[in-house]
This record gives C-alpha cells, sequence and structure tokens, in this order.
C-alpha cells in the first residue's frame, strides 16, 4: 500500500495569519497520525510564512511515523536538516518568493550540486528524493545524483485529470517505469486530492508515498481531519 503523508503546512499558514498558537501544528502532526497518517511533510521555507525553525524542531520528537522535510538546499536548509535528522528529506528548487513549488529539478544541468548535497544527507543516514517533473528522459539524471527516490510533481495530471485522465497519467507512468529501471523508489505529490488520486495510485508503478496538504486540508474543513485522512488511505488501498 501506497503510503500517506500528510503535509501541514496549511496549518502554520492559518495559525501565523493570527498570530499564536491556534490551530497548533504540532496537535495537528499528533492527531494526523493517530487517524491513520503515515507520514507527517513540512516545507519550511526561508520567510517562514508558514512553517517555521521552532516548528521543525518542535515536530521532530512528536513524528513517530516518518519526518518528510521539503525544500531548497539553501545552507541554512542544509544545515537545520542535518540537525534535525528526519527519515526523509525532498529536495525541491522553488524560488525563495514562490507561492508554492511549480517545477521540478533539472538534474542535468544541477548534477554536480546535487550529487554533493544528496551525498552529505546520505552520509547522515537521511533518505533522500527530488522533485521531479514527469520527463522519463531526465531520469537517468537523478539516478546519477545518488538519490535514493524521485518525488514526480503532479500538479500538470491534477490539471488534466479531468479533462483527459488517460493523457494526464500518460508521461507520469512512463517516467515511473524509467525510474524503476534506475533502481529509484518513487513519491508523489502535488494537487492530488480524493477525486485524482485513486486513479494516480492505480495506474503508477512502485509508487511508495503520497504527500498531500492543500486539498487534504481543504476537504477536512467540511468532512474532519479523521474522515478526510481515512478516505484518502481507502483510496491508496489496493483491493
Amino acid at each position: 500500500m501506497t503510503k500517506l503523508s500528510v503535509n501541514i503546512n496549511k496549518i502554520a499558514t492559518l495559525r501565523n495569519a493570527r498570530g499564536g498558537d491556534v490551530p497548533s501544528v504540532t496537535q495537528i502532526a499528533v492527531d494526523a497520525q493517530k487517524f491513520g497518517a503515515q507520514g507527517i511533510t513540512i516545507h519550511p521555507r526561508p520567510d517562514e510564512r508558514h512553517i517555521t525553525r521552532k516548528d521543525v524542531y518542535d515536530l521532530k520528537p512528536l513524528v513517530t511515523t516518518e519526518f518528510n522535510i521539503e525544500g531548497n538546499p539553501h545552507r541554512s536548509f542544509i544545515d537545520m536538516v542535518m540537525d534535525v535528522k528526519p527519515e526523509q528529506v525532498t529536495l525541491v528548487p522553488d524560488a525563495d518568493d514562490a507561492i508554492t513549488s511549480n517545477a521540478g529539478w533539472d538534474c542535468k544541468t544541477h548534477l554536480d550540486k546535487l550529487t554533493d548535497i544528496i551525498a552529505e544527507f546520505k552520509n547522515a543516514g537521511i533518505r533522500t528524493s527530488i522533485f521531479l517533473d514527469p520527463d522519463p528522459a531526465m531520469v537517468e539524471y537523478a539516478a546519477k545524483t545518488g538519490t535514493d527516490r524521485i518525488e514526480l510533481y503532479t500538479e500538470a495530471y491534477a490539471t488534466n485529470y479531468p479533462k483527459d485522465k488517460e493523457a494526464a497519467i500518460k508521461s507520469y507512468y512512463e517516467t515511473a517505469l524509467k525510474a524503476t529501471e534506475f533502481g529509484l523508489g518513487i513519491n508523489a505529490g502535488h494537487d492530488l486530492s480524493l477525486d485524482n488520486l485513486k486513479y494516480f495510485a492505480d495506474k503508477i508503478p512502485n509508487l511508495l508515498e503520497v504527500s498531500i496538504g492543500h486539498a487534504l486540508i481543504s476537504e477536512a474543513l467540511y468532512l474532519g481531519l479523521e474522515n478526510t485522512i481515512q478516505s484518502y488511505l481507502k483510496r491508496l488501498a489496493q483491493w
């Protein structure tokens, strides 16, 4: 069964709108795991507009499943991850002022940089993943960096799914096959939802983990957090 990691950035965004600690990022992480989430994902950014450095350290002892920290590997990010030592670090090439992640790595251009960074993390025993567009040609270069996994950037899939789901999944399926050939694990995330997740999970071979935040937290406003997490897990179940 593909694991569900809940991205709790949106909880931090809501908290920061008023200050204080309501809603509590740490309590949501504890509750999400209690309700069945198999991981907690955060994406701290330099401006701390949602997840803060303090959150990162506060969450570490509370995440008893899998702690996944995403981010652009600036030196300060690398040092923080090395200090916290989560189970997984996901490298995302987002600009500091980006509203949200909007592209995968050009692993060919950034091969040397990524190779050095990934070696540092792996020497510390931290599993690595690279955010990647659905492009089979890029997988070879991702593998050369030494990464353990890739995370498929699924915005294009989510956008095109209502129009033509077979066309929407095609490049992702091809990229996943190529990743499997190179021995890379496959994660996925961005705009996956209750509407489009099951088809994606059914069609992508060797999908190990999905990281879902915006849609899941939004849906929880209507359905409740426990019910929403359980609904996601049902869509990931292989019958």
